[in-house]
């Protein structure tokens, strides 16, 4: 009697339960993971119509809060420590020259002034005002 020989079976890659195991991995990403756009320093941005943002590689924020607390990127400073904290992320990084300035819209015009010509001083090329869009049309501006 002549028995047949069994070919082995060929090996074969099962993708159904790879492709399974990398759709709950890119799921699992996808939930836990948090967009932040900012620090979470709550602050109530004014609105404006024409706010067009440029796209930049490298910037500064300096936020000041309704109570007139300033945080340098997502570090609180006083006032008197602002000067040099700047200075030294400027020397760090040569390429942060534009400081966007996120103030509430309650803060004293006077504070906003004063950091934008501290900034200045120290040799931040532009700066920028953070505002929100405005939903409705503003209104016209008057002609002289």
């Amino acid at each position: 009697m002549k028995f047949r020989k069994l070919e082995p079976p060929k090996p074969e890659i099962q993708l159904t339960s790879l492709i399974d195991v990398v759709l709950q991995l890119v799921i699992f990403f996808m939930l836990t993971t948090h967009f932040v756009q900012q620090a979470g320093i709550d602050v109530k941005l004014p609105k404006a119509a024409a706010t067009k943002a440029k796209p930049v590689v490298k910037e500064l924020y300096i936020t000041i809060s309704k109570e007139n607390q300033i945080y340098l990127d997502k570090d609180m400073v006083t006032l008197e420590q602002l000067p040099q904290r700047l200075s030294q992320l400027i020397k760090a990084d040569a390429n942060k020259k534009l400081v966007v300035i996120r103030a509430d819209q309650d803060v004293r015009h006077g504070t906003v002034v004063h950091v934008m010509d501290l900034s200045k001083r120290l040799g931040v090329e532009t700066l920028a005002i953070a505002t929100e869009v405005m939903e409705e049309e503003p209104p016209p501006v008057p002609k002289k």
